[in-house]
């Protein structure tokens, strides 16, 4: 790469979406307090998506005070069914409850990306995918949730698309990208654009 990158997070699967790719960067977690801006941002009556896009923008951002001279990626995911909005779950049995209320319905998932080179924001997109979960029982989501273990509580929706997860669902439509929380394709373009990576 001819410019050195930085992704505004700790995520595991992001830093493998972008490894794979052949991205170098370096990771650097953005202080902020999502759940108490997420909080405000629903407050103030902000759709899903406009939720992860100032979440993004707000991890690129901190991160980029720090390192005003780097090119600073912050990403976001927000998932919701209908209205509500849903928040990672805390325990075994809001992951269970999360689960159960997904059954037979049909679920959007909102990716952003937003870049930040000296202190602004020079770029973003947010993605979003449909995924429809089929009827599940209370009894297979029990043994479900057994199997994956504490697993289940480090996504929004209490599951991993990339692994036992995908039991889940009937159909899905969207990139994989996009559902792990990291717009790549339309990121990668711009990289490219950029003359950040080699076209």
């Amino acid at each position: 790469m001819k410019q050195e990158l930085i992704l505004a997070s700790s995520s595991a699967s992001r830093q493998m979406l972008m490894s794979n790719a052949g991205l170098t960067f370096s990771a650097i977690p953005a202080d902020i307090d999502e759940r108490a801006l997420d909080e405000q941002l629903e407050r103030d009556g902000a759709n899903p998506e406009e939720v992860a896009l100032e979440l993004a923008k707000a991890k690129a951002l901190a991160v980029g005070r720090l390192h005003p001279a780097t090119l600073v990626l912050g990403c976001d995911q927000t998932m919701a069914l209908g209205t509500r909005v849903y928040h990672k779950p805390k325990t075994m049995a809001e992951a269970e409850a999360h689960l159960l209320s997904l059954s037979g319905k049909v679920h959007r998932l909102n990716s952003a990306a937003v870049l930040v080179h000296g202190g602004e924001v020079i770029w973003q997109t947010v993605s979003s995918a449909e995924l429809a979960v089929r009827i599940l029982t209370a009894e297979f989501v029990s043994r479900h949730l057994q199997r994956v273990g504490h697993r289940a509580l480090t996504s929004v929706g209490a599951y991993q698309l990339e692994g036992e997860g995908i039991q889940l669902f009937t159909s899905i439509e969207g990139d994989y990208f996009t559902i792990l929380g990291l717009p790549l394709l339309p990121l990668l373009s711009k990289l490219r654009d950029m003359d950040v990576i080699d076209g």
